[in-house]
């Protein structure tokens, strides 16, 4: 019999139309001979499965089941792709957690800890990883924080951002002073706290990964040339940007990211398809920017192009994903 699998989008963020977009592309991807597919959007308060003709139905948050056509449908495995909360930091995973449902990502405290921006790029610096150097400021004390400070410490230019959620909203490359306060408010809208963050010049690229209890996948990198001053939510999802694959770089440093990227795969015990920003500075310094562990899965998010790169089909690395998690559960 086929598996039910729950792709499960949305959230509460700004990200939550993105989320929506990733998951019709997971479901695009699905092995439809093998498994039914539902897509279950959680958005204000509401938890939904979105049925064919456009009808909706409640989920039962007592067991993450949804009624069919007067039948009672509990999937099998929770395909997670809410890029920000609750499906990225940690909490859709401990309610999964405490009902016995499968599900495709990291466990509780790998979400959380990568959700923190701060606290993850703390944590990878003390394992002898290269990160900017960066200040939090707490919401209820960001008047405390005086401008000369902030930038006696980090410098200009700058990123000011959300210290938790995607990278796409309420960030701001600050130049000037003035521009410092205002960038600071605008985190500040997308969060509690905020992260200001050195500035570094160099290539960015991206990594994605996953291993099972079989294998392991590091993809080929992705070089991201953005239009604009970083890589916002233009470049990202407006096409203003060239997303290069296999980036422009010398072997031995793609060698080198890999690397890297398996291993802090292994270190923080990572599950499923996660994907690691970095920019390579002057001399070939490879700094880590963040660690996605619910990437974007449109046909042209990074993922994709890079499984296509590695001579790989998304619907094979989804199977290869869902087998191994449901494998481990009996």
């Amino acid at each position: 019999m086929k598996k039910t699998i729950a792709i499960v989008c949305g959230g509460d963020t700004s990200e939550h139309d993105v989320s929506m977009r990733s998951a019709a592309g997971i479901e695009s991807f699905m092995d439809q001979e093998r498994y039914i597919s539902y897509i279950i959007e959680i958005h204000a308060g509401k938890w939904e499965a979105l049925l064919p003709n456009e009808k909706r139905t409640p989920v039962d948050r007592n067991d993450f089941s949804f009624m069919v056509e007067g039948k009672r449908v509990r999937p099998d495995f929770a395909y997670i792709t809410i890029h920000g909360v609750p499906g990225e930091n940690g909490i859709l995973q401990g309610y999964f957690d405490l009902i016995g449902m499968p599900y495709s990502t990291c466990n509780v405290l790998v979400e959380s800890m990568t959700y923190d921006k701060f606290v993850l790029n703390n944590y990878m610096r003390s394992l002898g990883v290269s990160v900017a150097d960066s200040m939090l400021i707490r919401q209820e004390r960001s008047e405390e924080v005086s401008d000369k400070d902030i930038i006696s410490r980090i410098g200009l230019p700058c990123f000011v951002k959300p210290a938790s959620g995607g990278s796409s909203f309420g960030i701001t490359k600050v130049k000037t002073p003035d521009q410092l306060r205002p960038a600071i408010n605008l985190a500040l809208h997308e969060g509690e706290d905020v992260m200001v963050e050195a500035f570094m010049k160099g290539t960015e690229i991206t990594c994605g990964c996953y291993k099972t209890r079989l294998d392991s996948h590091v993809f080929p990198i992705t070089e991201v040339v953005s239009a604009n001053e970083f890589f916002d939510y233009d470049a990202k999802y407006n096409g203003q940007v060239q997303e290069i694959t296999p980036a422009r770089i010398s072997e031995r440093v793609a060698e080198r990211v890999q690397k890297l990227t398996s291993m802090i795969y292994d270190i923080l015990g990572c599950h499923g398809i996660i994907r690691i920003d970095y920019i390579i500075t002057e001399n070939d310094h490879i700094n880590l920017l963040e660690i996605n562990t619910t990437p974007g899965m449109t046909p042209t998010s990074f993922i994709p192009q890079q499984v296509h790169a590695a001579g790989l089909q998304m619907k094979e690395v989804l199977t290869d994903i869902i087998e191994d998690t449901l494998n481990k559960s009996f």
